[in-house]
């Protein structure tokens, strides 16, 4: 049995809260908190970028797994909240197709993932390719 001490506290809609750190270590203790089925997604998403943007470059900022080209600039993060894992794009606006939700920022789109929902791959990756194209935002 597991020590209770050494499990991530899950925050707010059971976001994980993991250490900040650069590389693939803290994305997967990140993605290995994630409860439920929103592991299932944290892996699908990781997975996909991982094979569309080869050395993608990730780290874990703000309990949010990120991937960029050129740390410190990123093209995509997720975070997870109680009914979904939501998927930002930094520079989803700008995207052929941006994806469907909105933000407060004019230049920033997400994707939703709920809980039975299967993530559409071609769509994804087509997303993932153009946003590891463009600036990025620099954290």
């Amino acid at each position: 049995m597991a020590d209770k001490k050494s499990e991530p506290v899950l925050l707010s809609g059971g976001n994980p809260q993991i250490a900040k750190g650069d590389g693939d270590a803290p994305v997967q203790a990140y993605i290995a908190a994630m409860p439920g089925w929103k592991r299932g997604v944290g892996h699908r998403i990781d997975e996909i970028v991982t094979r569309t943007v080869p050395g993608v470059e990730k780290a874990v900022k703000w309990n949010s797994p990120f991937y960029g080209v050129k740390n410190p600039v990123w093209f995509l993060s997720f975070h997870c909240f109680d009914r979904y894992v939501k998927v930002t794009f930094f520079d989803g606006a700008a995207l052929d197709l941006p994806p469907p939700e909105k933000s407060k920022y004019e230049r920033v789109r997400y994707c939703h993932v709920h809980e039975g929902e299967d993530i559409d791959e071609a769509q994804f990756t087509d997303w993932v390719k153009q946003a590891s194209r463009l600036p990025g935002e620099r954290m």
